[in-house]
């Protein structure tokens, strides 16, 4: 699948198989995210991998949904902001650069067949509890990874290119 490919056809995916993910996809999908680019190279994130029952019934507290819980693995995605690059302005780029690597890893997912769902409505103060993550350190996202359950097809609720596309000016 090329990457357009996998644009266009990834959802997310709130049902998975009680399969394990593989040692090997697992690497792949986390090494998507170390690759990615960050502002100024400064690669402000870190990933904790959750995959004993235990620790993801602890996160039941920061996002109670079971189909999220009963994934076989889940990836919570931490940037530390003092390590992230600032602008002139004062704009920091940690949550931009968090997300980038977490779309790499979403989409490398999805090319090896896995399924993932991008969850940002969470209570990070929970998620910091029950995995032990500093006070330093900011959760951005979390995203379920297994085997789909379910067949969506391809994406068709987006804007008409119209609507989000504008040349040399606004």
């Amino acid at each position: 699948m090329d990457v357009f490919e996998a644009i266009r056809t990834r959802r997310s995916i709130r049902r998975y198989l009680d399969k394990p993910v593989e040692e090997e996809k697992l690497s792949r999908v986390l090494e998507a995210a170390r690759l990615s680019p960050s502002a100024a190279n400064n690669q402000p994130w870190r990933f904790i991998v959750v995959t004993d029952p235990k620790v993801k019934e602890r996160l039941r507290s920061a996002y109670n949904r079971e189909w999220f819980i009963s994934a076989p693995v889940i990836i919570v995605g931490c940037a530390l902001p003092r390590e992230a690059w600032v602008r002139r302005d004062g704009e920091e780029y940690w949550k931009v650069d968090l997300a980038i690597a977490m779309q790499s890893l979403v989409l490398e997912a999805w090319e090896l067949g896995l399924g993932t769902c991008w969850i940002g409505a969470f209570r990070e103060d929970e998620v910091k509890r029950a995995l032990g993550i500093p006070d330093e350190a900011r959760v951005v996202a979390m995203t379920p990874l297994g085997y789909p359950d379910e067949d969506k097809g391809p994406v068709t609720d987006r804007k008409p290119i119209g609507e989000i596309v504008s040349y040399n000016h606004w």
